[in-house]
């Protein structure tokens, strides 16, 4: 007999207000999470904190909530971030060198081994970044 065992699909999901409040909250819960996963905490959180708040800046409709997804496949952490802002996507951008925002997917695309953005179901998009080589540690 051919028993195959499969890897644990580990996953958390969480309703958050999309405000600064909301985002800090995101990146705190998020870095709980991995820690409980006993997977690394060195660039995942600051990816979870630059797309929240940018669901809480950009993605903002008042009265409707941000969600934050960690999932893990295998060795490969997916971070998403969706809101119900799904008509502004992000792009990548220069920021000047007085400005005071205008980094955060500079920081994600540095940090991430892969980021996109899925839209839908309408009005939604979903933000993601993804990590390779999550193993616990």
């Amino acid at each position: 007999m051919n028993q195959e065992v499969a890897a644990p699909v580990r996953n958390f999901t969480v309703l958050l207000s999309p405000t600064p409040r909301g985002a800090r909250l995101a990146r705190l819960l998020a870095t709980e999470q991995l820690r409980a996963w006993d997977l690394p905490l060195d660039t995942a959180p600051q990816i979870v904190a630059e797309l929240a708040i940018n669901a809480a800046t950009h993605g903002r409709v008042p009265g409707r909530d941000f969600r934050l997804t960690l999932y893990v496949v295998g060795g490969t952490l997916r971070i998403e971030v969706t809101d119900t802002r799904g008509d502004r996507h992000p792009h990548l951008a220069p920021a000047t060198p007085d400005a005071e925002s205008g980094r955060g997917l500079l920081l994600v695309d540095a940090l991430a081994d892969r980021w996109g953005v899925t839209p839908g179901p309408h009005p939604r998009k979903t933000v993601w970044a993804e990590l390779n080589r999550c193993r616990p540690k």
